[in-house]
């Protein structure tokens, strides 16, 4: 089965599901409130989702993955980024964080930067392929376990190659469009 998917920016409406997502991907999960405020009160978050085309009302549990991030001034800081486990190893985190290092430069970021835990090695791969460098090591970073954060960068700030799958990049806020194959048969 393959699944259309898109990357469109989040809504408020969309945080029930988002919030869902981010529940079942992380072990500290941000709560309602916090991705409320940045979805509505951090002027310098931006939060994009991957929604299957399929179905484009969030209610109905069609957002597949997302992504927390915020530019300050000349520096993008990769926050949050999750992917629906089903829908994992098929690009939409790294189109995802392409599109998220898309806007930074277009705003005018130099540099990103990311934490990410020192256990996550299919997140460290993602960043490494993406141009990303280990730069640090913050100790005790995440709780729930605990575990040592590393610390990554990439500068200068460099749009990374598309995905083999092909998924191009929107200017501006436009739609991306992919795939996801998903070989269980299960709704993406």
């Amino acid at each position: 089965m393959v699944c259309e998917w898109q990357i469109v920016p989040a809504t408020v409406d969309m945080l029930p599901e988002i919030l869902k997502l981010e529940e079942a991907c992380f072990s500290a999960p941000w709560t309602r409130k916090m991705l409320e405020a940045e979805l509505t009160g951090n002027q310098f978050a931006h939060f994009l989702v991957a929604m299957t085309r399929e179905n484009t009302d969030p209610s109905r549990g069609n957002i597949i993955g997302y992504h927390c991030f915020w530019v300050v001034f000349d520096e993008l800081r990769l926050m949050n980024l999750a992917v629906r486990e089903a829908s994992r190893n098929q690009g939409v985190g790294r189109s995802l964080a392409r599109e998220a290092i898309g806007f930074g430069a277009r705003q005018g970021a130099t540099r990103a930067v990311l934490e990410v835990r020192a256990s996550n090695e299919p997140a460290h791969m993602l960043y490494r392929e993406m141009g990303f460098l280990p730069i640090g090591v913050r100790r005790q970073y995440y709780s729930n376990p605990v575990e040592d954060a590393i610390l990554m960068e990439m500068a200068p700030l460099v749009l990374p190659a598309e995905s083999p799958q092909g998924h191009a990049t929107g200017a501006g806020g436009e739609a991306i469009s992919g795939h996801v194959s998903n070989p269980g048969g299960t709704a993406c």
